[in-house]
């Protein structure tokens, strides 16, 4: 009986541990090394290439913890637009899909973001590594013609 009731609580706890594991993973970008993790779901529309979107961001330094950049800070948000490269690599395909009222956590590599130069005018350091939380506001989809 103690045997059994042993056997049943690993095998729960085992099951507990691999869903928390599975949950907490990085979400993956095809064909790129920047990781998200979805905070806050949004609706709605979702970005695509070459819409018009207003975010809020905020920019921390991987290696130095930080912060290097909110728009939050001085209540400007800002606006790019989407998938044509505008923004750094790891931003741009790790925004693409997100929805009206998203809030994503990214993890983006230096070969994504501001690569082997850095952007020392703002404390990132060559090779420097970023995490982004970024908060969709708006997104304008532009019809090409």
């Amino acid at each position: 009986m103690c045997l059994t009731r042993y056997i049943l609580l690993s095998a729960l706890l085992t099951c507990l541990v691999s869903t928390a594991n599975a949950e907490s993973l990085p979400n993956k970008i095809a064909g790129k090394r920047t990781t998200y993790d979805i905070v806050k779901a949004g609706e709605g529309p979702a970005i695509t290439k070459g819409a018009r979107v207003t975010v809020h961001a905020t920019g921390i330094v991987k290696q130095t913890g930080k912060k290097f950049w909110s728009t939050k800070d001085t209540n400007q948000p800002f606006k790019y637009k989407a998938g044509v490269g505008s923004v750094i690599t790891g931003w741009d395909q790790g925004c693409m899909g997100m929805q009206l009222g998203e809030i994503r956590k990214l993890d983006i590599p230096a070969d994504e973001g501001y690569g082997a130069r850095g952007f020392p005018q703002w404390g990132i350091p060559p090779g420097g590594g970023l995490d982004f939380e970024i908060e969709v506001l708006e997104i304008e989809q532009v019809s090409e013609l």
